[in-house]
């Protein structure tokens, strides 16, 4: 927890129920410990797309479809998600999601690692949201670069890890060592790329907003 809990706790207080299939999705994801965005995430993705009326999305990391679908109640009506994921046993559960929602013809989910995935997408995404393995956030980002639009939005989530991210690497233990080397990385890349305006903010386990110049 990289913010006081009850400040969280007062945030999440104040906001408004999602729709009753999202609630549903997100009541079963939590009691098959799958992780899913946090509330205030989602206040916050929810504006982000509403300001932006992104009508390409592409997603990094489905899990279960929670946040593909949270996307697709608050982008435009004529918008399409694309969104990769490797986890075998969580894929048919995606896709059984965006069926019960029906957002199926508006949601299309690539089987696969995102690594070679994103090497044989075409075209631009004018808003791209990286919920992954943290640890390949930083591999990811030149495809990420040059699927994102000129002027487009990229949302990467977790990237403060519970607030290790600020320790010394001999501080964080030996088994998050690497992931806490690339995310370093990674952020130091966001925030230092000629193409890229970017906000690190402390929310949930850290976002990070970067438009492309």
């Amino acid at each position: 927890m990289i913010v006081d809990e009850r400040i969280i706790t007062f945030i999440n207080s104040m906001d408004t129920e999602n729709s009753e299939i999202l609630e549903q999705i997100e009541k079963e994801a939590r009691a098959d410990s799958v992780p899913i965005i946090r509330r205030e995430m989602q206040s916050f993705l929810r504006t982000l797309l509403m300001l932006k009326k992104p009508v390409h999305i592409l997603e990094v990391g489905t899990a279960v479809g929670f946040s593909a679908l949270l996307m697709s109640e608050y982008a435009p009506e004529e918008c399409r998600i694309t969104t990769i994921e490797n986890y075998e046993k969580r894929i048919p559960i995606a896709r059984e999601n965006f069926r019960r929602a029906g957002k199926a013809d508006r949601i299309t989910l690539i089987e696969g690692d995102a690594a070679e995935v994103l090497t044989e997408l075409t075209g631009e995404y004018d808003f791209i949201f990286m919920d992954a393995a943290k640890g390949q956030y930083i591999h990811y980002f030149p495809e990420v670069m040059r699927l994102l639009a000129k002027g487009g939005c990229l949302v990467s989530d977790n990237v403060m890890q519970d607030g290790d991210i600020i320790e010394s690497r001999f501080a964080v233990e030996r088994r998050n060592r690497t992931i806490h080397a690339r995310m370093r990385e990674y952020l130091y890349e966001l925030k230092h790329n000629e193409e890229l305006i970017t906000s690190i903010i402390p929310l949930g386990d850290g976002v990070t907003v970067s438009i492309k110049k």
